[in-house]
């Protein structure tokens, strides 16, 4: 077996991609009452803090923080993907890609460049148009809270902004 090297720092700070596998399907929107609960039931059995979290149709970003000693963040997508999978009516075994993708939080700046690319993901997208606008974000969460104000972002015509990524060349 395969065993990835993943940096696991207790109490660590991570920014995730989780992604269905067939990229066209939209399982995660239509059934994100399920993604919720299968989420709440994982949290006692593996501690951990939604910072910020984005639900697409195919896909999925967070930046989590946990909170158990171990940073045992594959079990946690482990058990969410499994729960997920086995409360929809009808799923193959193969419904996600196998893994993730993971990055370590290293600092300040670095945590609210993956917020920000977070909440601005549906308008990367072409989702919506603003990002107040898609329903399955923690950005309402950071407005009622008073951390963000609700034209944050902008629009997409009107936005230049990157939001977590670097600029590609012309």
């Amino acid at each position: 077996m395969v065993r990835y090297r993943r940096n696991r720092v207790a109490g660590g700070t991570y920014f995730f991609t989780v992604t269905l596998r067939d990229r066209r399907d939209d399982a995660l929107v239509r059934h994100v009452d399920l993604l919720r609960v299968s989420w709440l039931r994982a949290r006692p059995r593996i501690p951990h803090e939604v910072v910020a979290a984005v639900v697409l149709p195919d896909h999925l970003h967070a930046v989590i923080r946990m909170a158990d000693a171990d940073a045992d963040y594959s079990r946690l997508w482990q058990e969410i993907k499994k729960g997920f999978s086995r409360r929809l009516p009808v799923a193959g075994p193969s419904l996600w890609q196998p893994r993730f993708w993971e990055h370590t939080i290293r600092d300040h700046d670095d945590l609210r460049a993956h917020v920000d690319y977070v909440h601005f993901n549906p308008v990367k997208h072409g989702l919506v148009r603003r990002v107040i606008d898609w329903p399955h974000s923690s950005f309402h969460r950071y407005v009622r809270n008073g951390e963000l104000e609700a034209d944050w972002g902008g629009t997409v015509a009107a936005s230049t902004a990157h939001f977590g990524e670097v600029p590609q060349p012309p």
